[in-house]
């Protein structure tokens, strides 16, 4: 297990929370938190927890936007046949099952395309835009992608395309000549909120199209289960507009899904309500594995189907793909551990930089993710596709690795992505100097600090405070995700009860009963996932500290609040 380094959040200024608590009406507990997320006044507290629809922010901010509509419009009034077009991960392939079956409401004369992951790669491509001309396609709308495709937009015209980009990505130098380019981040644009998903940029479209052709905005919120699932498995902020989008997707998801995701739902055996956490380890992965393994297009299919049969069918094919595609990044994940434990070189190195051509493309981020969990240092798998060295890199807390590839772009045929992860592309005989010259590069960069994983706990706790109430309070904070995750929290000098075991295939993990003090009037389980190497000092009785999160545990009808250790210390161990 490797050790954590623990940030605990600065405390709150006492005045403020003491106020707060006062005129909100809840703990001092939760008032800090609520004072460290920046919700200082009644009136924050109320837009931050009870979200509202009409705090979503005016489509037409967006730049482009009108151009975008009109020519939408213009499309719909011509019958000129639209091709919806996105990337095979969630972001994309929700956008794409948006928007197509939102114009399919419209009119007949639209199509999807998702490309091949294994003979495109990510992004526009021209495999792409041939099949819209052959298919007598005049306006392709690219979701989630194309803010980078300045050649592939310029072919398209020269085939008599339309190309409006509906996208999330930085944009590179030049922004790509198309009808209309939507995307929050392209510095000239003035839209408030600049963190949307891709399906999120898709979903301001259609809100723009709704109300110049007065479709109400009842007809359209049927959308935000999709818009969620993209939030949710894209790890973008869960602030701002995405936190009101998402927290009505959720409710959505909750309350009446569209077909196909009631089918995933269904097959990921959730039976009690979701959470964003559900949407991120259990549907994301599911739609994902689609693409990863096959094509993208099934769960496309999937997600606008209405057919319960067929939904029922995909779903089932879908989670195949989703046990073959763990038990492939298993074996990879295993040989990638081997080649680094192998490299005399990797042994004080600040990266990781591995190439297998036998490698599968579509699992190869998931494993640069595995690595980090064990080799805390920004990593790139790289395996081969095409003639090419294509792969992935995952970056730690607070590096911006994006950056980092950038200073190698003279050894690249193509990169994109952002700060935590990012994707690639180099000849085979580029490897070498790319692999010396991004190790350089990071070893320049980083801190000894950021090289340490860390723990992030917002304040300190006694067993006394946690109460099924106090979990309540803490469950408004949903939906979490990046700028507003779940609460951690410290207590000091803890005891198990002598009932603590080890737990999991190998052991690896912790099951304990804890208390604090000699007050065995609390007792609360707990889980430690991959923290067995703390077990001989708890069965011992010997006291210790821990991070934590308190949730709540429901298996068989019985519900009981849990906490899951994040961390343990124990005495002479370095906060």
């Amino acid at each position: 297990m490797m050790e954590k380094r623990w940030v605990i959040r600065e405390k709150a200024d006492d005045n403020l929370v003491a106020k707060l608590a006062g005129e909100v009406g809840v703990s001092r507990a939760l008032a800090n938190l609520m004072v460290q997320r920046n919700i200082k006044t009644p009136g924050e507290a109320k837009a931050f927890f009870e979200p509202d629809l009409s705090y979503l922010h005016d489509p037409f901010l967006m730049k482009d936007m009108n151009s975008a509509v009109e020519r939408v419009s213009t499309a719909i009034k011509r019958n000129e046949r639209i091709l919806v077009y996105g990337d095979y991960d969630v972001d994309g392939i929700t956008a794409v099952a948006m928007m197509y079956s939102f114009l399919r409401e419209q009119y007949s004369n639209v199509d999807f395309y998702i490309p091949d992951r294994y003979k495109e790669g990510y992004g526009v491509s021209f495999q792409g835009i041939d099949f819209a001309y052959q298919n007598n396609c005049r306006l392709l709308i690219t979701l989630d992608c194309g803010i980078k495709a300045v050649e592939k937009v310029k072919y398209a015209r020269t085939k008599g395309l339309d190309v409006i980009v509906c996208d999330h990505h930085y944009p590179g130098d030049v922004i790509p000549k198309a009808s209309a380019v939507l995307d929050p981040k392209q510095g000239s644009c003035n839209y408030p909120y600049k963190e949307l998903s891709g399906c999120g940029v898709g979903f301001k479209l259609i809100q723009a199209f709704s109300r110049v052709h007065g479709i109400p905005f009842s007809k359209i919120s049927g959308y935000l289960d999709l818009v969620a699932v993209s939030i949710a498995s894209d790890i973008v902020p869960l602030t701002g507009e995405n936190r009101v989008l998402a927290y009505f997707g959720l409710k959505q998801l909750n309350e009446s899904p569209r077909t196909g995701l009631r089918e995933i739902i269904r097959e990921a055996e959730i039976t009690r309500a979701l959470t964003i956490e559900d949407v991120v380890f259990k549907l994301g992965p599911r739609i994902n594995a689609a693409g990863r393994m096959e094509t993208g297009s099934k769960a496309v299919e999937l997600l606008i189907s209405n057919d319960t049969r067929v939904a029922t069918e995909i779903s089932k094919e879908i989670n195949n793909f989703n046990i073959e595609r763990r038990n492939v990044d298993r074996t990879i994940t295993t040989e990638a551990m081997r080649m680094i434990s192998e490299d005399l070189r990797s042994v004080n190195a600040k990266t990781t930089v591995l190439f297998n051509p036998s490698w599968k493309k579509g699992v190869i981020g998931i494993v640069a993710s595995r690595l980090i969990e064990t080799y805390y240092r920004p990593t790139v798998i790289l395996t081969e596709s095409n003639g090419f060295a294509t792969g992935s890199a995952r970056s730690v807390q607070g590096y911006d690795l994006y950056q980092a590839i950038e200073a190698c772009s003279d050894l690249l045929e193509s990169f994109g992505g952002h700060m935590f992860a990012a994707g690639l592309t180099l000849r085979k005989e580029n490897i070498k100097p790319f692999t010396e010259r991004f190790e350089q590069y990071v070893n320049s960069t980083i801190t000894e600090d950021q090289l340490v994983p860390r723990v992030f706990i917002d304040s300190e706790l006694s067993f006394a405070e946690i109460s099924e109430d106090f979990f309540n309070s803490l469950n408004k904070f949903q939906p979490f995700g990046p700028e507003n995750m779940s609460p951690v929290f410290i207590t000091r000098n803890i005891l198990d009860t002598g009932t603590g075991r080890m737990v999991g295939s190998s052991g690896e993990h912790l099951r304990l009963e804890l208390y604090q003090d000699s007050a065995l009037s609390k007792v609360f389980p707990a889980i430690a996932f991959s923290q067995a190497n703390h077990f001989e000092h708890i069965r011992k009785g010997l006291p210790f500290d821990i991070a934590y999160s308190v949730e709540m545990n429901e298996f068989r009808g019985n519900r009981n609040l849990q906490l899951n250790i994040k961390d343990i210390k124990v005495a002479g161990e370095e906060y």
